[in-house]
């Protein structure tokens, strides 16, 4: 079996014959600003979370923006997400965000992630979002994105309502976890795949693959990539999700390929919620 060989600036060249898979972050990796955060003033219009929560969110947002989460905060964020959340329903969660994602995440997906996701898909990888927010707003974000698989936190849910116990964050080692789990069940071969993030906290995320890439990353992770000598992406190029959606339907048509949410419905953290069912 053939290597591919990368750019130098991280992105894949050649569609080697090996069955591998790229993993992508979505905060700051595919999205200029965090998914989460970005639906508080919907949400607030709609009753779920009051002005207080708004303004945590907007303060949040900045300092996640400004300087990357540690572990600390991540873990903040889990407790705040877990509280927060309960008792919400969850179709109304999921009506909200499929009315307003458009308008909410237009414009701020980075062209230069776009580019890259399509380009692992000329080589014939899946492409798989792996993300800490709600797994309701990263399975319609990566659908539009194109992408085969999107993983993001699972609250459990009981009679239509978040219960608020987290089932799988997607955080650190756990993004780790599922994508060993996914290498097992779907045959990747992560030494020849690929992962994309920018924070730290995802370190295991990329020294599961033979091929990780720091995109605008925060500064232990930027230290830690010249050190290893990981390629480094800076993106800065935010462009409208919905002409990116537009694009890739019109393609799919014209090739005579159906665009489906199948693979995104049928996630890792579903089977593994189920088998604790």
């Amino acid at each position: 079996m053939t290597d591919d060989v990368m750019h130098e600036d991280g992105g894949p060249s050649g569609d080697g014959p090996g069955h591998a898979a790229a993993f992508f972050d979505l905060d700051k990796t595919i999205l200029a600003k965090s998914s989460s955060f970005a639906f508080a003033r919907p949400f607030y219009r709609e009753g779920l979370i009051g002005r207080s929560d708004v303004i945590r969110s907007a303060y949040a947002q900045f300092v996640y923006l400004a300087s990357g989460a540690d572990h600390d905060q991540m873990e903040t964020m889990r407790e705040y997400m877990s509280k927060l959340v309960t008792g919400w329903e969850v179709e109304k969660v999921q009506a909200i965000v499929g009315e307003t994602l458009d308008d909410i995440v237009d414009p701020m997906v980075y062209e230069e992630a776009v580019l890259l996701i399509d380009e692992h898909k000329a080589a014939g990888r899946d492409v798989i979002i792996i993300s800490s927010s709600g797994t309701d707003v990263v399975e319609p974000i990566g659908q539009r994105l194109g992408a085969d698989l999107a993983i993001g936190t699972q609250v459990a849910i009981e009679g239509g309502e978040y219960t608020g116990e987290i089932l799988f964050y997607a955080y650190g080692e756990g993004k780790a976890e599922a994508m060993r789990s996914l290498a097992e069940e779907r045959g990747y071969d992560l030494a020849d795949s690929y992962a994309y993030t920018d924070s730290h906290t995802d370190l295991p995320m990329l020294e599961v693959v033979g091929h990780p890439v720091a995109v605008n990353p925060d500064s232990e992770l930027r230290r830690i990539a010249i050190e290893r000598e990981w390629p480094i992406n800076d993106f800065a190029k935010p462009v409208a999700m919905r002409e990116q959606a537009t694009k890739r339907q019109a393609l799919a048509a014209g090739a005579g390929v159906a665009l489906s949410a199948v693979a995104l419905g049928i996630t890792w953290y579903a089977r593994r919620r189920g088998s604790r069912a």
